[in-house]
């Protein structure tokens, strides 16, 4: 039974990887990589047959204990990286000395048509090493709307992007998590190929934010800025530089780009159709706030 390291971990994608691999019908040895083992054992406390490993990209002392007795890794890259070269090849040189073979490396849909983003350089990387892979490539995170954007949601009652009236395709992490734990437990059948997971829905901003206004008392606005305006918000919000970068490349290119192809790779591995905008929303509609400022309201405070 192969022996899976978990990068990552402690995140949205990481942590529903988790939990359905724990779901198998035959959970696999899975160790999990994380900055803070003590921190990680209060997260993780539902599974206690979970290995815990202190695993730190920006740490290469982590590698070599982290690595150790692991035959399959998944691999994500965390938000805050872009430097591949810097982090990611001394990595995945280091994976290949350990003598570990095969991964699964979390991309995003379109990866190899764009070779500005790091996650093509990570895939390029991955296969010159000559590692087995498995890429999958996600369209939009609909968790977005309850992470790196939930703070103006909560707090503004806005989202402001430069994404103008580009659409993008939706999708779950609980989806994404499902298919991971999947290919994860049956790499051979999926081996040195790269599958989109989307969600059936391709959808804007401003169609998002009022599904979001049909679920909650407080609405919201989607305001499209430029560019520069984008930028320097987030670096008064304390935003990283190469976070900013990422997320500015993530929602301006799709403004000149075709609308998102829909895959039915999540359907035919799980017999199901994958999440809606209107399931999410409904599912983590208390994730958008107002509710303090609606009781004020209603209270004439």
């Amino acid at each position: 039974m192969a022996h899976i390291l978990i990068t990552g971990a402690t995140g949205n994608v990481g942590l529903a990887v988790i939990r359905f691999l724990y779901n198998h019908a035959s959970p696999p040895n899975v160790v999990a990589g994380v900055r803070d083992v003590a921190q990680a054992a209060a997260v993780f406390h539902a599974y206690p047959n979970l290995g815990l490993v202190r695993f730190d990209f920006e740490n290469p002392a982590t590698f070599e204990q982290a690595l150790t007795g692991v035959d399959r890794l998944f691999l994500l890259r965390p938000p805050h990286i872009s430097d591949t070269e810097r982090y990611f090849r001394p990595l995945l040189q280091h994976i290949k000395a350990s003598g570990m073979q095969e991964i699964v490396f979390l991309s995003v849909q379109g990866a190899e048509k764009s070779k500005v983003i790091p996650h093509h350089k990570i895939e390029d990387l991955i296969v010159a090493l000559g590692f087995d892979y498995i890429f999958l490539r996600p369209s939009y995170f609909m968790q977005n709307l309850t992470t790196t954007l939930a703070a103006d949601i909560q707090h503004k009652r806005a989202i402001f992007l430069p994404a103008g009236q580009a659409k993008f395709n939706w999708i779950d992490v609980e989806n994404i998590g499902e298919i991971a734990a999947h290919v994860l437990t049956q790499f051979e059948p999926y081996k040195n190929q790269a599958f989109e997971l989307t969600g059936y829905e391709n959808e804007n901003f401003d169609t998002v934010t009022a599904l979001i206004n049909q679920a909650i008392e407080v609405p919201i606005v989607y305001h499209h800025i430029s560019p520069w305006r984008f930028f320097w918000l987030k670096k008064q919000a304390g935003m990283p530089t190469g976070m900013i970068l990422i997320m500015f490349l993530l929602h301006f290119l799709p403004r000149f780009q075709k609308e998102p192809t829909i895959s039915r790779f999540y359907e035919q591995i799980t017999g199901q159709q994958p999440t809606t905008l209107h399931t999410f929303i409904q599912r983590e509609k208390d994730q958008f706030g107002g509710h303090e400022a609606h009781k004020k309201q209603k209270d004439g405070g």
